[in-house]
């Protein structure tokens, strides 16, 4: 018995191994309605692949997530920062370009 035990195991980590290397997709929709109206829709998508692989194929979404990464917070701030610069620039120039159109109309 021990032999199959360790057979079974062995195979057990060599689909495991496969799975992490190349990565599994598994998805599906879960429709909820009432006489043949729609209500909701829930999208379940999983992909179970090693962090390499996930990289490797361009999913690194934790990186860039404030709850799991220090360096997104960092990142995100930053980018946030500099977006609000720029608003507030683009702002100003609407407002004073207003304010101009407005004093044109009064001169008339």
């Amino acid at each position: 018995m021990p032999v199959e035990h360790n057979m079974q195991s062995s195979s057990i980590v060599d689909v495991l191994e496969k799975i992490l290397d190349k990565g599994v997709v598994i998805a599906g929709d879960i429709t909820v309605g009432i006489a043949d109206v729609e209500l909701l829709t829930i999208k379940i998508r999983l992909i179970v692949a090693s962090v390499d692989k996930a990289k490797e194929i361009g999913m690194d979404w934790w990186e860039n997530d404030p709850y799991l990464s220090s360096k997104a917070v960092n990142h995100d701030t930053k980018a946030l920062e500099q977006e609000n610069k720029q608003l507030q620039q683009r702002l100003e120039s609407l407002e004073k370009k207003l304010e101009a159109n407005s004093s044109k109309e009064i001169n008339y």
